[in-house]
């Protein structure tokens, strides 16, 4: 399974022969959408930096809602959540969503705006790699975000949400998310490729760079 970061909160996965895209965001965002012909695409929320999937190559399915889908040879969960710490009354709903490709056990928590409880971890299940919001103000925060990391126990931790050089956005960089895990933790990849029997013994946070047209 390949894995690449087009910024936000948008991921594409690659692997079993499909494509598939988590919360692609508008083009006003400053970020690149991947140019390959998608598969799936995954919609935390109808916010604009999450639901641009007119804009992805190709005529993906969209999963948007929850429960369980099958599409294209692969079983999506869709996880009831929160995009705040108050219930949804000040930013809405949030959809966790979860998939096993080429062996791995991968979790988006899209923007995910509180910690985890009892009942929602063992919905989720065994996770193998998840991708957690760090940048705080509309998502949990730094601190926060490394609670969810303790929570759910992944093999593999992918920052997301955060300040980069072409977001607008006030959210914090990822710097502050990194200083709570040990130095020989974290790495940074342009891309990262795995599968279920080459995951790490412990656990590490993979900062991957985002994706920028060639051109």
């Amino acid at each position: 399974m390949k894995v690449q970061w087009y910024g936000q909160a948008c991921f594409l996965f690659e692997g079993q022969g499909v494509r598939l895209v988590t919360d692609p965001p508008a083009g006003a965002m400053g970020y690149q959408l991947p140019e390959e012909e998608v598969d799936l695409a995954t919609v935390s929320h109808d916010h604009s930096d999450h639901n641009n999937v007119n804009a992805l190559h190709g005529a993906p399915a969209v999963i948007n809602t929850p429960g369980v889908h099958e599409a294209k040879g692969l079983r999506v969960e869709g996880h009831s959540a929160f995009h705040d710490d108050v219930g949804g009354t000040q930013r809405g709903s949030n959809l966790l969503f979860v998939w096993e490709m080429d062996g791995v056990r991968v979790c988006h928590l899209g923007d995910l705006g509180h910690l985890l409880d009892t009942k929602a971890l063992q919905d989720l299940g065994r996770i193998d790699m998840l991708l957690v919001p760090v940048g705080g103000v509309f998502t949990v925060d730094a601190g926060a975000a490394k609670q969810v990391v303790d929570q759910i126990a992944p093999r593999i931790v992918i920052p997301m949400h955060y300040k980069t050089p072409v977001l607008k956005m006030p959210l914090a960089t990822v710097d502050q998310f990194l200083r709570l895990f040990q130095p020989g933790q974290v790495r940074r990849e342009q891309w990262l490729a795995v599968e279920g029997a080459n995951l790490p013994p412990s656990q590490e946070v993979i900062v991957l760079e985002y994706q920028v047209s060639a051109a």
